[in-house]
């Protein structure tokens, strides 16, 4: 008799790890989700902020054509819906990468940086920009978290019996972010 009662305690303790195990993994996945989901929204903004720059940039410089089409199809494919983390990272570096190119054609009018509609949209696509940092840390974190769990023992026994899988990063690809600054005081 004891022996049942000793086998019954057993099947109950696995049986309650095996529910918070499964219980740390949906809540993990479901805590990835809603960080990409802010990161997501993040990114909206900031598609939804760039045709106002371009604009504003064209009123100055209209003959800058090929960086305007640059730039209009970057975030055409940046803000594509669909993309994994990973896509969306370097759809989101190719955009960085023609907005450069815009702000650098924004320098050479001096009327245009000096316009108080630029410098507003150029303050707002910054602050857009820290969230959308903040939001990546935040997703990475959320990311390597589950990613632990999937892989750690016991719990990647879980893992595998009910479908949690690896979620990706969404990391920077763009080298010129990557490279530590160069600083010259010379």
């Amino acid at each position: 008799m004891t022996t049942v009662w000793i086998g019954l305690a057993v099947v109950a303790v696995l049986a309650l790890a095996l529910a918070l195990t499964y219980n740390q993994l949906v809540r993990l996945r479901n805590l990835v989700q809603e960080s990409w989901r802010q990161v997501d929204v993040e990114l909206k903004r900031r598609h939804d902020l760039i045709p106002n720059l371009v604009e504003t940039v064209k009123g100055y410089a209209s003959h800058e054509r090929e960086v305007f089409d640059a730039v209009t199809t970057a975030r055409s494919a940046a803000a594509a819906p669909g993309s994994s983390p990973a896509d969306q990272a370097r759809q989101e570096g190719a955009l960085g990468q023609a907005l450069g190119r815009l702000f650098a054609v924004a320098e050479a009018y001096p009327d245009l940086k000096a316009s108080t509609n630029f410098l507003e949209l150029q303050r707002q696509l910054a602050e857009t920009e820290d969230r959308i940092a903040a939001g990546r840390r935040f997703y990475n974190a959320n990311v390597r978290a589950l990613n632990t769990r999937v892989e750690s023992f016991p719990s990647n026994l879980v893992a595998s019996s009910f479908g949690f899988h690896k979620e990706e990063y969404f990391e920077v690809e763009d080298e010129a972010v990557r490279a530590a600054p160069t600083v010259d005081f010379s």
